[in-house]
């Protein structure tokens, strides 16, 4: 009975700390605040600020690379052209690093 509640407990600390590891793409890149996430997910657009602080070498956020629209696929340097709003982003498209940023 000692045997069962120990590899019982052993399973739930497991499981325990992969549910409170921190997500790594949060790490990396900056993330929306919580008022532009529900705004984006209503449909809404992002403000012209928020564009501005996209920089070249940043991680593109996943929610603003979900909302985008491919307008050039994949190169053969695994790079891809998505547009957000009125801007068109060049990004390595695993990684989600930004090459440049075109404002039309």
């Amino acid at each position: 009975m000692k045997a069962l509640l120990t590899v019982a407990v052993i399973g739930l600390s497991l499981v325990t700390a992969g549910a409170l590891a921190k997500d790594k793409d949060k790490d990396k890149g900056k993330s929306l605040p919580p008022g532009l996430e529900k705004k984006l997910d209503n449909g809404g657009d992002l403000p012209p600020g928020w564009q501005k602080k996209l920089r070249k070498g940043d991680i593109l956020d996943r929610d603003i690379y979900r909302r985008g629209k491919v307008i050039k696929s994949r190169d053969r340097d695994g790079l891809i052209s998505i547009q957000v709003d009125d801007t068109v982003v060049r990004l390595v498209e695993d990684t989600r690093e930004i090459i440049s940023i075109l404002s039309r």
